[in-house]
């Protein structure tokens, strides 16, 4: 296995490569686990290439190819259409590659790229069924506007979702995020939006919808984005976000080290847990390898993060907090990590050292 920077997974410290994606990037603090729905700037940002500069009176979304109908429309003529608002939690396919032994080299998130937004568009089925798809038309392929390299091959972010997918009521183009435009690095003035998908399938920046008669075949579609076990092996796609509980850290953080300090006694622990193969069926909280059930609050939505606490009496000593989520698939998030090839998908369980004092 390469222990080149760039070339492979590696045991090193973090690369200079990956240091640029960090500050361009970022995930969401722990500590806004406790809102409902994630405020814009606490969001977590994964942005392939430049963020495009783009005028809303000028931009066009086009709906081509095998259609009855070619479309040509404005932001206006989209915001004409029936308007839908979702509360959807994203999350990066990426989240937790940094946590990975040996850890591949891309963007170090540990366990923090996920945010929960209300997002408001128009039913992308609807678009569909005014160009109307032609007998043979088998996917659906989504262009954005931002452009660059990847592995030496020049490109646009594009991804595609079979008919059946793309035709989920779900599936919104979307221009608002919590009741604002997008802002600029969240896709303005359109993105798509997959409830249930980690986040490379929300397409942002979105400018060209494509009806084709065969499987895409484009970069971040049947390469990249696949639970592949070494560099040769082709893999499985991405798609449905695996189960995942997340707690808020308690206490008061180290500044460098993030180490947590808490006084003794009866310690109210809060998170979220989600999933997109299934609801949330069950939260365990655990301390130093055991666990006690949490409590579960309603649910905020079909394709939303689900708030789960419990009470924990915290002794004095060094502790490792944990939390690990059930959907009701019977899906159980891991304590030992999903290791692959690129790094997507490790949902194992979190861990917080904390000192009680």
């Amino acid at each position: 296995m390469s222990k080149t920077p760039g070339k492979g997974p590696t045991d090193g410290p973090l690369t200079v490569e990956e240091l640029q994606l960090a500050v361009r990037n970022h995930s969401m603090p722990l500590e806004a686990l406790r809102y409902d729905i994630t405020p814009a700037g606490l969001h977590y940002l994964l942005i392939h290439f430049d963020i495009p500069v783009i005028d809303a009176a000028d931009w066009r979304l086009s709906i081509y190819g095998r259609v009855g109908r070619v479309l040509e429309l404005s932001l206006d003529d989209i915001r004409a259409r029936p308007k839908v608002s979702l509360p959807v939690t994203l999350e990066c396919a990426g989240n937790g590659r940094s946590r990975l032994h040996p850890r591949p080299v891309s963007q170090p998130w540990v366990t923090e790229a996920v945010g929960t937004a209300l997002w408001t568009g128009t039913p992308l089925s609807g678009l569909l069924a005014e160009a109307g798809l032609l007998d043979d038309a088998v996917e659906i392929v989504f262009s954005g506007a931002d452009h660059g390299f990847e592995k030496g091959e020049e490109l646009d972010y594009a991804r595609s979702l079979s008919i059946a997918d793309a035709s989920r009521p779900e599936i919104l183009l979307a221009y608002e995020m919590n009741g604002q435009p997008l802002l600029p690095q969240h896709g303005f003035p359109l993105r798509l939006l997959v409830p249930g998908w980690y986040g490379m399938a929300s397409v942002k920046w979105l400018d060209r919808i494509e009806a084709v008669n065969r499987p895409f075949d484009g970069y971040y579609q049947a390469t990249n984005y696949h639970y592949r076990s070494g560099p040769d092996d082709p893999g499985v796609p991405v798609r449905r976000i695996r189960p995942r509980a997340l707690l808020v850290p308690p206490g008061y953080p180290d500044f460098l080290t993030r180490q947590r300090t808490l006084s003794a006694g009866l310690c109210r622990i809060e998170g979220r847990a989600w999933s997109g193969e299934a609801p949330i069926e069950r939260v365990e909280f655990g301390v130093d390898g055991g666990w006690m059930p949490a409590e579960l609050d309603p649910p905020q939505g079909a394709f939303a993060w689900r708030r789960w606490s419990c009470i924990w009496s915290a002794e004095p000593g060094e502790h490792v907090l944990s939390c690990r989520a059930t959907d009701a698939a019977g899906n159980v998030q891991p304590i030992e990590q999903n290791w692959n090839w690129i790094g997507v998908g490790n949902n194992m369980a979190q861990a917080i050292p904390v000192m009680v004092r």
